[in-house]
């Protein structure tokens, strides 16, 4: 499923996103999000609570859908 060393809270956010976003991304989508919003936070903070984490990947999965409806 993921690739955050078995960490819980990610796996547990990352079925959150999944069933926020079913219809709209594919699970996939969902984890990379979720990877590249913990690799971020990690880069631009240097932590990566759950929280951050969570809104991140929101967000990024938010302008994904929008972009997505933009183009038709």
């Amino acid at each position: 499923m993921s690739q955050h060393s078995g960490d819980e809270h990610y796996q547990e956010l990352e079925t959150l996103l999944r069933e926020e976003f079913a219809g709209v991304h594919p699970p996939a989508t969902v984890t990379r999000c979720v990877q590249a919003a913990h690799h971020g936070a990690l880069e631009v903070t240097g932590d990566a609570t759950a929280a951050l984490v969570e809104r991140i990947a929101r967000k990024h999965l938010r302008v994904l859908a929008t972009a997505a409806a933009e183009r038709g």
